[in-house]
């Protein structure tokens, strides 16, 4: 572990010595935000670029570096940083009037684009992020079944008071949660059926992201379908980040259809915004025109900025003919990295699918969080590091997002940087590994 130390010590200080500005940057804001920081995935040691400028595929930072962007503001930046369809649609929604405090035709258009794209999706509702789409399906599946416990996975994120790291988190919302292991077919079952008609939901990302990109086996997926209408509890799909694949997400990749399901990221364009929708039976209890019905409020709930974007993203760019285009490009590229890695017999692979990617150090490749060894972990900042220092951004703990605006250029130059990545550190990574 020494030499992969002094590794990440050298890397560090070749980094240090090329952004005094952004070093400079951090500093000043640590007075005025806790470590300088307002967004905990953002920051990484010894301190986090500040970017200035984007364009298409590409960010510039405070001290003049481009990089080709893969962190994709974890996969919010689907469509990158300057679409004109988008900057025009949000630029006619301003001239029209902002916070005008009623419906407009931006939300009613979004809702059917929405809704007859995702077969989970019979209604929907909008919110301000997917965290927020999350509180909602949880908080509507205990209303709806008067039950009180949620199975959730281990190392899922759900949002910024959903999240199980190696557990649960401090900040957590105090639902009562029963964790399993991810992609653990007979142990979630078991657990299942022991909760039995106390579970209200489970609520499963389809590929468990913050976890490792570790895409969630048919088998598990279709158990958690099937024991969840015999327990008479509400199966969520959390696909924030997964309803990017393909024309209909991993819903339809999967052919499974959740009770309720949540979205956002992308589906604003880049602009904020979240969703929740589902059977309507389910979402027949917001419908403000019945008796007794749920008040659900939010004053950016439809604002007509995310709206418009939303409409111009998932209308007119977005279409599901071009998301089975990119993910079949994708997927072409996540699968010619772990060619490259076999061939170069290095224990290196590209987890994920299509435009989710997440890079993992083992001989092996694994379906649970479990399995990634400590070695793994221990290697992620040394990865990160050199590919800044190539020009290559990905995120901290080695997630890969691709965006529109990539072309085949812009992932020669990725798959070139983790080929001399691996050229350069094959030794340390297997003694690392052991």
């Amino acid at each position: 572990m020494e030499s992969l130390k002094l590794a990440i010590e050298d890397a560090r200080a070749r980094y240090i010595s090329i952004n005094p500005l952004s070093e400079a940057a951090d500093k000043r804001a640590e007075e005025f935000m806790p470590g300088g920081n307002t967004r905990s995935v953002l920051h990484f040691g010894p301190f986090p670029l500040t970017m200035v400028a984007g364009e298409g595929a590409e960010l510039v930072d405070l001290d003049g570096h481009r990089y080709i962007d893969f962190v994709g503001d974890y996969s919010a930046g689907l469509f990158g940083h300057s679409d004109e369809t988008i900057k025009a649609a949000v630029c006619e929604a301003m001239d029209k009037g902002i916070v005008m405090g009623a419906p407009t035709a931006y939300e009613r258009e979004l809702a059917a684009l929405l809704c007859n794209r995702y077969r989970s999706l019979d209604q929907v509702r909008f919110c301000n992020s997917g965290t927020e789409a999350n509180l909602m399906a949880l908080t509507s599946a205990l209303a709806i079944t008067g039950r009180k416990k949620i199975l959730a996975f281990n190392d899922a994120y759900h949002g910024g008071v959903i999240k199980f790291p190696g557990g649960s988190c401090q900040l957590n919302v105090p639902y009562d949660f029963v964790l399993a292991d991810y992609n653990d077919v007979e142990g979630t079952a078991d657990t299942i059926r022991q909760v039995g008609d106390e579970l209200a939901a489970v609520i499963v990302e389809p590929i468990l992201g913050a976890g490792g990109n570790i895409k969630g086996d048919p088998e598990f997926m279709h158990m958690l379908r099937d024991l969840t209408t015999e327990t008479g509890a509400l199966l969520i799909f959390d696909e924030v980040k997964t309803a990017r694949l393909g024309p209909e997400g991993k819903q339809g990749i999967l052919n499974i259809k959740p009770d309720l399901a949540s979205f956002g990221k992308f589906i604003a364009g880049g602009l904020p915004t979240g969703a929740f929708g589902g059977t309507a039976e389910v979402m027949a209890h917001f419908n403000p025109k019945l008796e007794g019905n749920w008040n659900h409020a939010g004053t950016f709930n439809n604002n007509v900025c995310s709206m418009a974007a939303g409409c111009a993203a998932m209308g007119k760019i977005y279409t599901a003919e071009r998301a089975h285009e990119f993910f079949e490009w994708s997927e072409a590229f996540r699968l010619s990295l772990n060619e490259m890695f076999a061939e170069k017999a290095v224990p290196m692979y590209a987890n994920g699918r299509g435009s989710i990617i997440a890079i993992h150090f083992s001989t092996k490749r694994t379906g649970k969080t479990s399995e990634i060894s400590a070695g793994c972990r221990t290697l992620r900042p040394l990865l990160h590091m050199e590919l800044l220092l190539a020009g290559i951004l990905i995120c901290g703990r080695g997630d890969i997002f691709l965006s529109l605006p990539m072309n085949d250029g812009h992932l020669a130059k990725a798959r070139l940087a983790l080929e001399e990545f691996a050229d350069r550190y094959k030794p340390l990574i297997e003694d690392v590994l052991g």
